[in-house]
């Protein structure tokens, strides 16, 4: 049969990106529905916000590989 073609690392990237920007922003759309004891930023969330910011970089650092399969 026909096989999909392979992901490309700068594929991954864009999908590592989008989730650390997702993440980021779910994170800090908490406070928005009151989620939390906090009237800041809580622990949970600090650690959330250091995930998705990890996320990012690893998608940051997997966009000048370009093309090749994943």
């Amino acid at each position: 049969m026909f096989s999909d073609p392979p992901l490309t690392k700068r594929q991954v990237a864009w999908l590592c990106l989008l989730a650390g920007v997702g993440l980021a922003a779910l994170t800090l759309a908490a406070d928005l529905v009151g989620a939390g004891r906090f009237g800041g930023l809580g622990p949970a969330q600090r650690q959330a916000l250091l995930a998705a910011g990890g996320i990012f970089v690893f998608g940051l650092s997997l966009w000048p590989l370009g093309n090749r399969p994943a």
